[in-house]
Order: C-alpha cells, then structure tokens, then sequence
C-alpha cells in the first residue's frame, strides 16, 4: 500500500496572507531556451534566410531570434551568409544564416541482420560516406539468446559493435575532410530502449538488453544515441524528407525485420516498455496463396513472415526462382524479370493490407512506407495504394496519404546518422563535449 502523500492546504480565494519564502519550492534544474531547437529547425527549412523571416517563421520575437542565432553562431552550427539588400535596394539590408556544414559531421551505425552500416552525415542530412560489410563470423557475445532461425555464425553483441567502432576512425580519416564528428547514432530494429542506450531484444540477432551506449562510448569515446531504426528513420522525414510527416505520421518499415514507428505532434510514441511499432505480429495471413511459412513466434499469418526478406528469397526459390540474397531479387525485379516483379507486387498487397489497417488505427496525415518496392517500382506502389483504397475505412486519398521512403536507397545509412541528428536538433544547446560551451 502507498504511503499518502501529504500536501499543503490549499489557500481559500478571499485569504490575504502573503507568500513566505520559506513556502516558495526550491529551483529545479535550469531549462534550456526552448526556441533554439526552433530556430535552429527554421534555419534547416529556409537557410540562407535572415532573422526576421526566422522571427516570423516560429514566433518568437525579433530579439529573441537574435539571441538564440547568436548562441548557435557560437556553436558553429549555423554560419552568416554574404549580406543582401531588400529588392531594387529598398529596405535594410540583411546578413543570412544557414546551416553550417563545413565544421562538423555526425557519424551513424545501423546493425540488420545480414549486414552492419557505418556512416558519415552532414549536419543537413546528407550522407557523406558509409561503409556497408557483412556481419563477420565468430564467437556470440556474451548478451546472446539466438532462436532458430538467426544468421549461422553471427558474431552478436559486443563483438560486432567493437567491429563498429574499429571501421569508423577509417571512415573519418577518409572522408571527413578536417570536419570534427559531434557523436555517433547507433539504430537497429525490434525493441529499443533511447533512454538507456539499450538493445531490449532482437530476436533475429539473438540479442537481450545489450547496453549499447555503454559499449560504444566506451570503443569510441564519442557521445552514442541509441533509438531503432523505424523511429529513426520518422525523425529523418521530420527533418530532411517528408513535411506532411511533421504534423502526424506512421512510418512501416518491411525489410529483414518488420516494425513501425507513430508520431503525433511531430512527437514520436515510444511507450513505456520501449515497444510501441511492434508490429512484426500483425496478424494478415498468407493472403490465399497457402505455403505460409512459420514465424519465429511459433504461429502463422504474421505480417514479418509473410513479407520479409528471408520469406520473399524462400517463395522465390519455392517458384524455380533461385537468388543468393534478397538483393539478387530486387535486381531482377528491377531488370524486368516477371517472377521477381510478381513477388514484389504481391508483396505490395500484404503491406497494403497493414499499412490500411494502421492507417484506420492512427488516422495519421501521411503514412510513410519504407520497402524497396514501395520506393523503386512503379507497380508496387500503386499496388499498395489500391489495396488501401480497398481495405481503409478512413483514406479516402491513398495517393496523397501513402508515400514511400524520401531515403530509398540510402535508408541504412540514414538511421543512424539520424538519431545523432534528430538530438542534436531537438536539443542545439545540450552537452556535445565537441562543440564550444554557450552561456
């Protein structure tokens, strides 16, 4: 049983005793300036653009924007262009600022289940460099737990992360061009836990409360955020990609994993055991075509085993079709090869069927679909758009409402550099040991 918690009575309305200091709670922490995050997305959005406009842009006043651009000049984060006139030289003129993307980088890292990525990213978003490579084979970490199922031979845990943290210095060396890198964002799929840099599981991976923050800072001295991929790559709309995003979104992320992001408010869910998204289970069946493969739950019909990369190579092969990779068959798809587009188009239809069922679930302002066929094939695409104007009861303009990936193609690279960059951005003046201290 709780203990009561006993607080002070309140006043009536007509009482006149004054305030005594002794009643007054002490301060809490001091809050950073909520408008430069603000500013400093403005600036993103409209760069070069003067301060005025920037005022106007998030309503804040003139002298407000004043300060916070000071404190971001500072910082290096955003830099003064050369200075302009009003038009045919009327009004005063003024000295622009845009991002600065000549002094510093943020570095990603995304781990899927094949495959590890690390990137360079400039502070726009753009990817500089990225280093894709294999999962190396050798002994599972310490925090694995493998099902049936996972990758033979998979050096899991802090065996691979170290691996992460060995190929970056190469990369920087290679491609930073004296640019100083902020931090290093860490993305991978299933349940990830931001506040605790924490890995909760991955099941492909066999991974389980892996601390990968603690891993990582301690392999590159760098700063680590952690969050999955999905959210990620949400954030990365918000920011560099998609503007409808910034209002709602849900964002299905179909590749070896399966699971979704939802964001309100340009706030993204995370839920109180790190698990919103999870939408691996999402029950679809095999949609008529029988064969439906087992799921590593144990059932059938789960959207992940329905339209995962693994369960396309298996119908594939299933059709005469044989291909090394998932990527093989994307590439057949893409050079025309009927049977491969097929799967892809069918595919198509069982996203359509999820991607209906969460748009009537959130009713977001655009749902954003992360699949190569989605973001490479014509045919998928109005496919997956149909299937919603079929099954959704609340889209009622699939064109506008479903669209694909803005990072098709460099998807990997992108989550991880976004989750170092969607901090910086939400919090410009925090504790980025590279970056010159602001009053």
């Amino acid at each position: 049983m709780k203990t009561p918690v006993k607080r002070p009575p309140v006043p009536h309305h007509h009482t006149t005793t004054p305030l005594r200091r002794s009643d007054i709670p002490a301060a809490g922490p001091a809050r950073r300036a909520p408008g430069t995050g603000s500013v400093l997305g403005a600036i993103l959005d409209h760069g070069p653009v003067a301060r005025s406009t920037v005022a106007r842009l998030t309503g804040l006043s003139p002298a407000a924007v004043t300060g916070h651009v000071g404190q971001l000049l500072a910082r290096g984060l955003v830099r003064e262009g050369v200075e302009t006139a009003g038009p045919k030289g009327l009004g005063r003129p003024h000295i622009p600022v845009e991002i600065d993307t000549g002094r510093y980088l943020v570095a990603g890292a995304h781990v899927a289940v094949a495959h590890s990525t690390v990137s360079l990213m400039d502070l726009r978003g753009r990817i500089v460099a990225e280093d894709r490579q294999p999962h190396a084979v050798g002994a599972r970490g310490p925090y694995a737990t493998v099902p049936g199922g996972s990758p033979r031979g998979l050096a899991t845990g802090p065996a691979l992360l170290r691996d992460l943290a060995d190929r970056l210095p190469r990369l920087v060396d290679a491609h930073a061009a004296g640019r100083t890198v902020l931090a290093l964002g860490f993305a991978t799929g299933h349940r990830v836990d931001p506040a605790a840099g924490v890995v909760v599981e991955h099941p492909h991976l066999g991974w389980r409360d892996v601390p990968v923050r603690e891993i990582l800072e301690s392999a590159t001295g760098l700063p680590v955020h952690v969050d999955s991929h999905s959210r990620a790559l949400a954030r990365a709309e918000q920011l560099f990609g998609e503007t409808s995003t910034r209002a709602s979104t849900v964002l299905l992320f179909v590749g070896a994993v399966v699971d979704a992001a939802f964001a309100s408010s340009g706030s993204l869910h995370l839920g109180p055991r790190s698990g919103a998204g999870s939408v691996a289970h999402l029950p679809l069946g095999s949609g008529g075509s029988g064969g439906a493969e087992p799921c590593w739950c144990g059932r059938t019909g789960c959207l992940q085993s329905e339209v995962s990369e693994r369960a396309m190579v298996r119908r594939a092969a299933e059709q005469g079709l044989i291909v090394g990779s998932f990527t093989e068959l994307l590439d057949g798809a893409l050079a025309g090869d009927e049977r491969a587009l097929g799967l892809f188009r069918r595919r198509a239809l069982l996203v359509g069927r999820a991607a209906a069922l969460l748009l009537d679930m959130f009713d977001p302002e655009v749902l954003v679909v992360v699949e190569p066929g989605a973001g490479r094939l014509p045919e998928c695409l109005a496919d997956l758009r149909a299937e919603v104007a079929r099954r959704s009861w609340v889209c009622d303009d699939p064109e506008r409402a479903v669209v694909p990936s803005s990072f098709t193609g460099s998807v990997l690279a992108t989550a991880g550099g976004a989750v170092a960059l969607g901090a910086l951005y939400t919090d410009p003046l925090g504790p980025w040991p590279a970056l010159p201290a602001v009053s």
